[in-house]
């Protein structure tokens, strides 16, 4: 791994050559829709006839450095656009800026399309990482017909989801407190809604996501397994439009349009983008799906989102945002109620400064997170957090090689109540800041990539100082077949208040990490109080031809040091000093393993698609006793996704998903017996008292429940009403063969409890 001095030279060396190289010209910019004003993402722009090039980015913005003095022809190619021609003159040591607009085209060029990605597979080292748009995110079956980035989540590579219902998603070994949410660079504490098939993220406000699974980059901190990056789009800058859409699940609406209107290239402008949505299942599901649960589906949600966009005249841009989301879940199985509520506001901002190459972004919001349980049979639960996030990051760019620098603060504050099932209370208010800097950089050498980084994250709560070298690359064997590596140390200070060995468990606490541990872990000496992780992924990348390629990937994890809340504790620390720390402790110390491999085979044409992946993983944790497989230990998941579009003029589409998984492993009850805690000592009559019922439980998740599959169907028609609106018209239906798959067994009544049976819907989406 790089070490701080040799990141240095390599930074120092960097911008003494872009120095020597400075009579050569620069073309930077913008390339934008001029329809609606919105940043094009990854696409090509060259200098016609020349070597000259680079790929947009997130904002769509480009730098193309090291041309020669002379006259060219600036080129823009995008699928779905027409092709963009631009005569440009460049003078020595000029750095031109332009924003570029393309125009919607009437053909669809594919091969466009393929030649952006390969051109992206040779220069990215995409290692454990997945670049989605809303185009993607709306090729699988939707349940109730609304495409949700949690649905799509659900056949990556490495991705686990437990359950239908209060389910939550493991990605490759990593519990969901392990994954890293960012909305514009905002923390999202809970982007999943309880009903487990959708996420607080509307898909048509979606501009790109990244989903990095392990081997992250180190602009990445404060997580030990995943990072899932979001960026929202910028309302139309050019007209005033909408999104009205219904369907058996909820409904939603979208509204935007320009505040100041772009009128050339030469202005500025400002947009605003809101969104709603709300789930009716609830209500709909006693008379729709009144066969799914006795007690009917008692889910419900609402999901508020706002932005503001002002952009200037050469590119530069600041955005205002803010969002509320609630969830509710009444009487779940006759035993809790469940609420949570998040909301948040913030700004993010680019920067293109005078003539250089740089490019400035930074961001800076405020969220708060509440959840609460109510039980019957417990005290309630309850768990809030709240802070600021702050970060800046600068960018330079020289040909293709790049340097990127920025800091990062946080700071939270916790409160969490929580009481077991014996009735021992654990408790926990705390305020906190974190403080991290980081270097990362990417060089083109001939055939290889490499981005080598650094990250330094200080822990205020606990006074730690973790250095965590990253390194990434990539060697391009040739135009077909690509090897790739990553690798990492990463840490993090929260912890979730739901133990990995809990099966159902829709409270969701959130936790600073804490300093009252154990001193030791089977004889070993504890040292800090932080979790840590260590990530190696190895992969190979090949394409058969322009339509067929694959992706193989293997990985493991070493998570050197867990923190789990303590579900044995039996006694208060303070009055019974004797008793082990696993009787006393409010939390205990595990570690960890998570290794498998990824396999991804894709087929693309412009009318149909076929989407599969394979992911073969292992789990293990060990606590101070036992070496357990957690709940979400699935050895085998398949996904198989297809869509096809037809019709004369494309207006039928049609999509299919098909997901096998493995058994869950679960641990067994072996019996039942009534016990007598002789409360009275030995005065207790133990012919009178009232026992308590107990259950004899075999060992820790030992064994397995059944195989899962599921068949997920969906058709849509499309009518062009006019020139800007046209209206959608979806029928879908999940678990389509009716597949009994198990969720859990009621232990005392011994009911099965299944996962969502067959479900058909319908609904609609109009665009105007």
């Amino acid at each position: 791994m790089p070490k701080p001095k040799a990141l240095l030279f390599v930074a120092a060396l960097f911008i003494t050559i872009s120095n020597v190289v400075s009579q050569e010209a620069i073309v930077r910019g913008f390339v934008y829709s001029a329809k609606t004003g919105e940043p094009v993402i990854y696409t090509n722009v060259y200098m016609e006839g020349t070597t000259y090039g680079a790929t947009t980015d997130n904002n769509g913005f480009f730098t193309i450095t090291d041309i020669p003095p002379g006259d060219y022809t600036l080129t823009v190619t995008f699928m779905g656009y027409d092709t963009l021609h631009k005569p440009i003159s460049l003078k020595e040591g000029q750095v031109k800026t332009k924003k570029l607009y393309l125009t919607p085209g009437s053909v669809n060029i594919e091969g466009v399309n393929v030649s952006a990605k390969k051109t992206e597979a040779r220069t990215e080292t995409q290692t454990s990482m997945v670049k989605l748009t809303p185009l993607d995110i709306k090729r699988i079956p939707s349940v109730g017909g609304q495409p949700d980035i949690a649905q799509y989540m659900q056949v990556l590579p490495g991705v686990i989801f437990t359950g239908d219902q209060g389910g939550q998603l493991y990605i490759r070994g990593g519990s969901p407190i392990q994954n890293k949410v960012l909305l514009d660079g905002m923390t999202i504490y809970n982007p999943f809604h309880s009903i487990g098939l959708f996420s607080v993220f509307d898909t048509d406000i979606i501009r790109n996501v990244e989903v990095h699974t392990g081997g992250f980059g180190a602009e990445y901190g404060g997580r030990i397994s995943s990072v899932m990056d979001i960026t929202t789009r910028d309302g139309n800058k050019t007209r005033h439009t909408g999104n009205l859409s219904a369907n058996t699940f909820g409904a939603k609406l979208n509204v935007e349009g320009p505040i100041k209107k772009l009128t050339d290239e030469g202005e500025g402008s400002s947009s605003f983008i809101l969104s709603a949505k709300h789930s009716y299942l609830n209500e709909t599901a006693n008379t729709l799906y009144s066969y799914a649960n006795e007690d009917g589906l008692p889910f419900s949600f609402t999901d508020l989102y706002g932005k503001v966009s002002l952009n200037t005249k050469n590119g530069s841009k600041i955005n205002f945002f803010g969002f509320n989301y609630q969830d509710r879940v009444n009487n779940y199985r006759a035993l809790s109620d469940f609420q949570w509520d998040a909301l948040g506001a913030g700004s993010n901002f680019v920067i293109i400064p005078g003539a250089s190459p740089i490019l400035i972004e930074g961001y800076f919001a405020y969220s708060d997170y509440e959840a609460r349980m109510d039980n019957i049979s417990t005290e309630p639960r309850t768990s809030s957090i709240n802070g600021f996030d702050l970060g800046l990051d600068v960018s330079y760019i020289q040909g293709d090689n790049k340097l990127q620098y920025g800091i990062r603060i946080n700071g939270f504050t916790t409160d969490f109540y929580f009481t077991n099932a014996v009735g021992r209370k654990i408790q926990q208010k705390q305020n906190t800041t974190d403080l991290s800097g980081f270097a990362k950089g990417k060089f083109l050498l001939d055939n290889w990539i490499l981005e080598p980084g650094l990250r330094l994250q200080y822990y205020g709560s606990h006074s730690a100082l973790s250095a965590e070298p990253r390194i990434a690359l990539k060697y391009n064997a040739n135009e077909q077949l690509r090897f790739k590596m990553a690798g990492g140390l990463y840490s993090q200070n929260l912890i979730s208040a739901k133990s990995s060995k809990d099966v159902v468990n829709l409270f969701y606490g959130i936790l600073s990490g804490p300093e009252n541990l154990p001193d030791t872990f089977r004889g070993e000496r504890i040292n800090h109080s932080l979790q840590k992780s260590e990530h190696l992924v190895v992969g190979v990348e090949y394409d058969f031809s322009d339509k067929l390629s694959t992706n193989i990937e293997g990985y493991f994890k070493n998570f050197s040091q867990l923190t789990n809340i303590n579900r044995n504790k039996l006694y208060d620390e303070n009055t019974n000093p004797d008793q082990p720390d696993r009787l006393v402790k409010d939390f205990i110390i595990e570690k960890g393993q998570a290794y498998g491999a990824d396999i991804t085979l894709e087929y693309k044409t412009g009318k149909a698609n076929i989407y599969t992946v394979y992911t073969l993983g292992y789990v293990t944790r060990k606590d101070a006793f036992d070496t357990y497989s957690p709940h979400y230990d699935r050895r085998h998941n398949l996904n198989i996704v297809a869509n096809y579009t037809f019709g004369k003029h494309d207006d039928w589409k049609a999509n299919a998903r098909w997901n096998l998984g493995s058994p869950f492993p679960f641990t067994q009850t072996q019996g039942a017996y009534g016990q007598i805690n002789f409360e009275d000592g030995i005065d207790t009559d133990y012919t009178t008292v009232n026992e308590q019922f107990e259950l004899l439980y075999a060992e820790y998740n030992e064994a397995r429940l059944s195989y899962y599959h599921r068949l997920d169907l969906g058709l849509k028609k499309i009518f062009y009403l006019g020139p800007n609106s046209k209206l959608n018209i979806n029928i879908g239906v999940t678990n389509a063969y009716n597949r009994e798959n198990v969720f859990f067994v009621d232990r005392v009544t011994n009911e099965r409890i299944d996962q969502l049976p067959i479900m058909p819907s319908f609904g609609f989406d109009l665009s105007f």
